[in-house]
């Protein structure tokens, strides 16, 4: 691995998990903002995640061992370098083309890496120049910063230079980046955030992907708080994950039965997938379903999916029952009329917009 491609992995990786993270709580805000998710923006959005990690990992990474040899060896990171233009002077200690000094070189990197940084400000949060070029500068003082102060005082030294110099052309590229924006392409215009949408295939299968991507990280949260608590009571004895069965209960049972049963029946029957996407469902009355339609839906849709699921966990053996279960409820949401999918036609129930079920209910 090159020093290149390690910190380019570290920042994809960085990227797509935050974005698993976060896409449940992205979706429930640009649904209420702009009542639609926009997989144009949700793209950007998740670049604009790897390019934050990627600004960690080329200047912060990677970290070389800081101890009092590496500190007696390079006093000189303890002075900053105030004068933004030295690297005029360092270009001349290289004897090379201009396209072939490294200082420049680096220099344009620096300006080159932030140019993102003014496109994404102005494209996809539409703030103005001055917004996108103040905030740039503070991003960079904030990285120079973290280098001077050896990550916060975490470690008894600086590892890396602070630089005015990278201020400058890291301002530099975020106003390139500010001024190029409106050259890509015109804002579209938004459309009313109240209006309710049709029930499409793409946003029922967003919103059964929310629920289990929401189980999923529920599930990881209640291993991990389990296991934090074995660490604290006795931390010579742990041994690392333990009954397979209290696996499945905290992982897929407990995460499952809470968000796609209780949720729904303390609610208006959706669950929080549906919730975040602005869907709900209704019975034949165009009412709430019952609880016997609502444990049926639970049974034979995700519920019963992350039941198998925990089965598989807690026996130890895999399963090929829940990928089918994945692509026959899918291809029921595709192709069922009004995308009611199989739970909806055993339940008897249908899936509506929730903001047309608010103006009813208010009308």
């Amino acid at each position: 691995m090159t020093q290149w491609s390690g910190p380019t992995l570290l920042a994809l990786f960085g990227g797509f998990g935050l974005a698993f993270v976060l896409v449940v709580p992205y979706a429930v805000l640009s649904y209420r903002r702009r009542g639609e998710f926009g997989p144009g923006r949700a793209i950007a959005a998740l670049g604009f995640l790897v390019y934050c990690c990627a600004l960690i990992t080329y200047t912060l990474v990677p970290t070389p061992v800081v101890d009092a040899a590496f500190c007696a060896s390079h006093e000189s990171l303890r002075h900053p370098v105030v004068n933004p233009l030295q690297f005029v002077s360092d270009m001349k200690q290289f004897h090379t083309g201009l396209l072939g000094n490294p200082a420049l070189r680096q220099v344009l990197f620096n300006v080159a890496l932030f140019v993102p940084w003014g496109l994404f400000m102005r494209r996809l949060y539409r703030k103005g120049p001055a917004f996108a070029i103040a905030t740039g500068f503070l991003v960079s003082l904030f990285i120079e910063t973290t280098q001077l102060t050896g990550v916060w005082f975490l470690v008894d030294c600086p590892d890396r230079l602070f630089d005015t110099g990278d201020l400058l052309s890291n301002t530099l590229g975020a106003a390139v980046g500010a001024l190029v924006a409106p050259v890509l392409g015109r804002q579209h215009e938004r459309l009313d955030a109240k209006d309710p949408r049709p029930v499409r295939s793409g946003r029922r299968l967003f919103g059964m992907l929310l629920d289990l991507i929401a189980v999923t990280l529920l599930g990881v949260a209640l291993n991990v708080v389990v296991v934090a608590v074995q660490l604290l009571r006795d931390p010579d004895r742990f041994r690392g994950p333990g009954d397979p069965v209290l696996n499945a209960l905290l992982g897929e049972w407990l995460p499952a039965l809470v968000l796609l049963l209780v949720v729904p029946l303390a609610g208006n029957g959706a669950t929080p997938g549906q919730r975040a996407v602005l869907l709900t469902v209704a019975n034949s009355a165009d009412e709430k379903p019952s609880v016997l339609q609502m444990v049926v839906r639970f049974v034979f849709g995700s519920g019963g999916y992350f039941v198998a699921m925990g089965v598989a966990t807690a026996s130890a053996q895999p399963s090929t029952l829940t990928g089918v279960w994945i692509v026959v409820s899918g291809l029921f949401a595709i192709f069922t009329r009004g995308h009611r999918g199989l739970t909806g036609l055993l339940a008897g129930l249908r899936v509506v917009d929730a903001r047309r079920e608010r103006e009813r209910v208010s009308a």
